[in-house]
């Protein structure tokens, strides 16, 4: 580890507004690809190593929530202030599906065959939409006593798990619609995220990041941050965890003893979401300052565009680079 190396982030402009959620996909053909929610409304697609923007979807007529792409990045979703819940080709940008709810949808996740999508929404109700059979009634979830900021799939495809604005994360069975488990926190979570192996849930809540077992909602441990947190996001090998939140600082902690490893102002306004990429090898941040950040794992070390190369030889690669993309993606609604 070069820690004595400053961290030089690549910054993503494009969007006007707060960028509030982030997902990456799994690594594919073409590499890995990240999607941005942003309060313009606009979602937009980039090639996840590099932050080079593909694509952008047009289509909602209000800021986007949520976001998600599924494991091969050939389908997007997004939830927004418009009441939809939207899938998108995301190799063509256009859009598939429209799912129409009573009040703003906040959250969007894809199963892991990618025939389904889970929403959450400020009804405070959670929905599941068949992809493959898109005009049936979506299976609902009733129970949460605020509205929804995150749900996920989990154990499988066969339960759910959400976050709400009533301090509680709770559990759901899909075979039968109820509620299973809950886990109350003095403060609203902000947070969900599953890691790459599915065994670990991370939930952030107030000043705090709570690690939980996913088969069992035991609790593995939890860490107190400098700040309120709105987003933490775990290491693929499960050695180190990021966060973000009001202090506009970035955060690296030691998963294994809970120990600050580093803290450096990450943005000009407060961190929205924060996301390990899929190789571990960068991790990407929203912030209500309109733009998406992305950091090295290991900094000095050469991947995606941190490069030590001549400035010569850097121009050049920057330009086939620049050429490449174009070649590979041609839609821009």
């Amino acid at each position: 580890m070069t820690s004595n190396l400053r961290q030089i982030p690549l910054t993503c402009s494009g969007h006007t507004r707060p960028v509030v959620h982030l997902d990456f996909s799994d690594i594919c053909e073409s590499g890995y690809f990240l999607i941005s929610a942003c309060k313009d409304g606009s979602p937009m697609l980039r090639q996840g190593d590099t932050g080079d923007w593909v694509g952008t979807f047009e289509g909602h007529k209000g800021a986007v929530w949520g976001v998600a792409l599924n494991k091969s990045a050939t389908l997007a979703a997004s939830g927004a202030a418009d009441f939809t819940g939207k899938v998108w080709n995301a190799v063509t940008g256009g859009e598939i599906h429209s799912f129409q709810h009573k009040h703003i949808v906040k959250s969007v996740a894809f199963d892991t065959n990618s025939e389904n999508i889970v929403t959450g929404s400020n009804e405070k109700l959670v929905r599941v939409f068949n992809l493959e059979q898109p005009n049936a009634e979506p299976e609902m979830y009733a129970g949460h006593t605020g509205a929804l900021k995150r749900a996920l799939f989990c154990r499988d495809d066969k339960c759910i798990l959400s976050a709400a604005e009533d301090k509680t994360v709770r559990l759901w069975d899909r075979l039968t619609g109820n509620e299973v488990q809950r886990l109350q926190f003095p403060h609203n979570p902000n947070s969900l995220e599953i890691s790459a192996d599915n065994h670990i849930l991370t939930i952030t809540h107030g000043s705090t990041i709570s690690f939980w077992e996913v088969d069992t909602l035991k609790k593995l441990k939890e860490v107190k941050v400098p700040t309120n947190v709105s987003s933490a996001s775990l290491h693929p090998d499960k050695h180190v965890f990021v966060c973000g939140g009001e202090d506009f600082k970035m955060y690296k902690f030691d998963y294994i003893t809970g120990n600050e490893i580093e803290s450096f102002k990450g943005h000009f306004g407060p961190v929205h979401s924060v996301k390990f990429s899929p190789d571990g090898e960068l991790y990407a941040s929203g912030s209500e300052d309109g733009t998406l950040r992305l950091w090295q794992t290991t900094v000095g070390k050469t991947y995606g565009l941190w490069k030590c190369t001549e400035p010569g030889e850097l121009n050049n690669s920057m330009n086939s680079h620049a050429k490449y993309m174009l070649t590979r993606y041609v839609f821009v609604n």
